[in-house]
Order: C-alpha cells, then sequence, then structure tokens
C-alpha cells in the first residue's frame, strides 16, 4: 500500500498535469478558430478552380500537344507518395492515421512490383515512416519554423514535386493528409495530383455557348496545371491545420478529464489510507493505555 506522502505526491503531480493539459487545450481551441476559417475560406477558391479545370482538359481531350501534367509519362512504374502530417504531437490519432492510409497504398504498390518514394511534410510522419521505410524516403519539407502556413510554403512543396517530375524521378504521385469536418472528426484523404485528375462539374447549367481560347487550351494548361498543383496542396495544408488543432483540442480536453477522474480516485485512496492510518494509531494508544 502506498504511503501518504506518495499519495500525496501523485496528486499533486497528476493536478499539474491537469492545468497544462487544460492550457493546452485553450491554446488549441484559439489555434482552431483561425485554421478552420482559412481551411473553410479556401475551399471555395478550390472547388472553383477544379471545375475550370476540368472543362478545360475535357476540351483538350486527348490532344497529341496535351501537358505531360495533365497526361502522364504513360507509364505507371514509380509512385511519388507526399505524406502531410503535425510538426507536433499530443493531437490524438491525427497523425498516425494519416500514415496508415499512406502505408496502406505503399504496400499494395509494393506487392504490384512498383516503386515507391516518400517525400514526407512534417517531423512526425517523418519519424514514423523511417522506421521501416527509410530506404525509400527522398526528401523532407521542415515547416517547424512557420507559425502560419501561406501559399508560398506550398508553392516551394510544389516546386519540389515539379521539379521532380520533370526530372523523370516519378510517374503518379499522391499527396495525403487529414481533411477537416469538426473538432471531433477528421478524415484521412489520399489526393492524386499527378497526373492532375479533374472531373467536369456535372451540376452546372449546361450553355451552347462556344469558347475560343486565346492562346489555346494546351498552352493555357500548361501555365496553370502547375498552379493547380501548388493549389491542391495549399488546400491540404490548410484542412492539415485545421484537423491537427481539432484534434489536438479534443485530446487535450480527454485527457483533462481523466486526469480529473484520476484525483478523484486518488483523493478517495488517501482519505482511506489516511483513516486506516489514523484507526491504526487510535488501536496502538489503547492498546498502550490498557496494558498500564
Amino acid at each position: 500500500m502506498p504511503s501518504l506522502k506518495d499519495l500525496k505526491n501523485r496528486i499533486d503531480s497528476v493536478k499539474s498535469t491537469r492545468k497544462i493539459t487544460k492550457a493546452m487545450q485553450m491554446v488549441a481551441s484559439a489555434k482552431l478558430r483561425r485554421a478552420q476559417e482559412a481551411a473553410e475560406n479556401a475551399r471555395p477558391y478550390a472547388e472553383r478552380f477544379d471545375a475550370v479545370m476540368g472543362q478545360l482538359a475535357a476540351s483538350v481531350g486527348d490532344s497529341p500537344n496535351a501537358p505531360l501534367l495533365l497526361t502522364g509519362t504513360g507509364k505507371e512504374e514509380t509512385y511519388l507518395l507526399v505524406v502531410m502530417t503535425a510538426e507536433k504531437g499530443l493531437c490524438g490519432g491525427f497523425n498516425s492515421n494519416i500514415v496508415k492510409k499512406a502505408v496502406a497504398r505503399i504496400r499494395e504498390l509494393k506487392r504490384e512490383g512498383k516503386e515507391v518514394k516518400i517525400l514526407t511534410v512534417g517531423k512526425k510522419g517523418r519519424d514514423i515512416l523511417r522506421r521501416t521505410y527509410r530506404d525509400q524516403m527522398i526528401d523532407h519539407v521542415d515547416l517547424s519554423e512557420v507559425k502560419r502556413v501561406g501559399y508560398g510554403d506550398a508553392q516551394k512543396i510544389a516546386q519540389n514535386v515539379l521539379d521532380r517530375f520533370d526530372a523523370g524521378e516519378f510517374d503518379v504521385a499522391y499527396i495525403y493528409y487529414g481533411e477537416f469536418e469538426n473538432v471531433v472528426t477528421q478524415h484521412p484523404r489520399e489526393q492524386q495530383i499527378i497526373p492532375a485528375t479533374y472531373e467536369k462539374d456535372e451540376d452546372a447549367p449546361e450553355s451552347q455557348t462556344l469558347y475560343d481560347y486565346e492562346p489555346s487550351e494546351e498552352e493555357i494548361l500548361e501555365d496553370l496545371l502547375p498552379r493547380g498543383v501548388a493549389t491542391q496542396i495549399f488546400a491540404a495544408l490548410l484542412e492539415n491545420g485545421a484537423s491537427e488543432q481539432g484534434a489536438r483540442m479534443t485530446a487535450m480536453e480527454n485527457a483533462t478529464r481523466n486526469a480529473g477522474e484520476m484525483i478523484d480516485d486518488l483523493t478517495i485512496e488517501y482519505n482511506r489510507t489516511r483513516q486506516a492510518v489514523i484507526t491504526n494509531e487510535l488501536i496502538e494508544i489503547i492498546s498502550g493505555a490498557e496494558a498500564l
């Protein structure tokens, strides 16, 4: 049985931990509002951009002059997986869920005999993946010093990917990130970015208007497709940011509640132990008095 001093120390320790988790919950809550607003504001732009690109891609069809970013290299032998996670932990299963989805695809591709290369964004994903897939990891993007992710950060990541594609290092690229739904729910997502896949907006009203493009659709796509890759990565980074803070807020709320329950249990145990000690002391006093 632990002594009263040991129980008192444990209660004080758990109380200190509860203060920390409560503070982290409040910080995550404040950051979540900004991150959620940024992610939600970016969605309409990304959706409209995809719709426009879908129309252009449909008009180009199988043109021999279509950009490689749209048509691909003609083979699917080497895959690049861009795994985007958080720089910090203490956010529940947010990081591990994204990595699990990427690992499932890695295993699937390896069974098919494909070559896999991994580019990580965020320290936590890198730390998990390099335990098993160190040889497949070709680069890492460190955003630990970035306080607020901007489009410029996405452009740098996109340029890294595009330079490798131009150099013939891979044929197909996917990004992995967490899509924010609400504070409790974040979904790990997989999205192909090269070759570009844009679906024509079926809900858009049909129009008999014919458009003439100047310059040609191929030239427009040649210019817009790299921006499309950067836009998709930027949207994913924003979704990741909101998902991370939501997951951390929920995790810290659960930790705070669990700490409170542990303090209650330890306090009960402390009182019972104290009562037992007092009872034993009384018994010893009475026994001593009777002996006299």
